[in-house]
């Protein structure tokens, strides 16, 4: 901090910590990091203020399945200027940091993807955490709105792309049922993040992927059978592990939020993480787009294609956590921590994200009373909304 490098000291906010809020705090950024959370000083300082006019300071939001946003698909154009601009417009809503998710395409597709993650990266671009890739290794009886023709078998080339060690965090979606058996574990150990999705895996076969080291549920009861008394299925398996994390998307469309409150009450606490899956009508006025090959209408907050399937979302994380916070009767706690710290931890970057604590990540969002975006920090960098 002697150096002097962006200092600010942000005044006259309630601050949630990442486990409560606390009013009458302020905190010191320096050089990217919080330097320190301490009580309102009454004495006067040279050190830059921002004044929070008496919102919630919490730390920004963590989105593990971002497809687009801005008006850009990231498989239309997998390139650093297009995960530059969907990072901008999912900043919008208080995402702090994001993985571009790529869904089920060609070969080149995948490659040129992962290579525009690397270049971003090799450029430090704020909030890029890593990269998704959801498919195309997936169940063709499961595929929702990914391309039926690209799904296909897994191959070595997969795996090394998966598990190179210049793309940040990974995390790879497939259907464990489709994969040879140990492929999960070869990819567990390599450092991948597998999650289960666009799956129908039997009880054993689900059972062998959580013996491996599967880590997640993609969109949790989406794109899988659902959970029925005498098949609990890969959702009950979901459930009732206590090690892995779901993503949910708590729009009010893909899954109902009576159902949610039961999957929530059911699984371990801190294991239930909001994502967006989020398309690239986020943050622009797009109302159609195209969507492998497909027309998708965006229309009453759903973006479905012509025969009414879900495809992605239109949600923002500011969103999911007020739908989290009055759909589902969560405390705003709960849902700041889900939108935060609980992906975070999912990552792996819960010793440097998720929390408002010295030695964390300036990464920062501050919202009013409606839980509207109006001010949001990426490594200490301020932008207003």
């Amino acid at each position: 901090m002697n150096d002097g490098q962006n200092i600010q000291l942000l005044v006259n906010g309630r601050i949630f910590t990442g486990a409560e809020i606390l009013p009458k705090r302020e905190v010191l950024l320096a050089n990217g990091m919080i330097q320190e959370v301490r009580l309102t000083s009454r004495m006067g300082s040279e050190i830059p203020t921002v004044d929070l006019d008496g919102g919630l300071l919490a730390p920004g939001f963590i989105d593990c399945q971002v497809n687009g946003g801005g008006g850009i698909m990231f498989n239309d154009q997998p390139d650093p200027a297009a995960i530059a601009a969907i990072i901008q417009a999912h900043r919008a809503y208080g995402t702090t940091g994001l993985l571009p998710t790529l869904i089920s395409d060609d070969w080149a597709t995948m490659t040129a993807a992962a290579q525009a993650v690397h270049a971003a990266r090799s450029d430090q671009l704020p909030g890029l955490l890593g990269v998704h890739f959801e498919g195309p290794y997936l169940n063709p009886a499961r595929n929702g709105a990914h391309a039926a023709a690209q799904i296909r078998a897994l191959d070595d080339g997969a795996m090394e792309l998966f598990a190179r060690t210049d793309l940040g965090a990974v995390v790879v979606t497939l259907a464990p049922e489709t994969v040879p058996p140990g492929t999960i574990r070869r990819l567990h150990d390599a450092g991948v993040r597998v999650c289960a999705g666009h799956c129908a895996p039997n009880s054993e076969q689900i059972a062998a992927a959580l013996d491996e080291g599967l880590a997640g549920f993609t969109h949790l009861f989406n794109a899988m059978p659902p959970l029925v008394s005498r098949e609990p299925g890969v959702v009950g398996a979901a459930l009732a592990d206590g090690n892995t994390w779901c993503g949910v998307i708590v729009d009010g469309h893909h899954v109902d939020p009576v159902t949610l409150r039961v999957a929530i009450a059911a699984k371990a606490t801190g294991r239930m993480m909001l994502v967006t899956d989020a398309v690239a009508a986020v943050g622009s006025d797009l109302r159609t787009f195209q969507l492998s090959g497909h027309a998708v209408t965006v229309d009453g907050g759903r973006c479905t294609l012509p025969d009414g399937t879900l495809a992605g979302s239109c949600l923002d994380m500011a969103g999911a956590v007020r739908n989290t916070h009055n759909l589902l009767d969560l405390p705003l706690e709960e849902a700041l921590r889900m939108a935060s710290l609980y992906p975070a931890e999912f990552l792996g970057m819960s010793n440097v994200r998720g929390r408002i604590r010295a030695g964390y990540r300036a990464d920062l969002v501050l919202l009013d009373d409606d839980l509207n975006v109006r001010r949001t920090w990426i490594g200490g960098e301020l932008a207003v909304h």
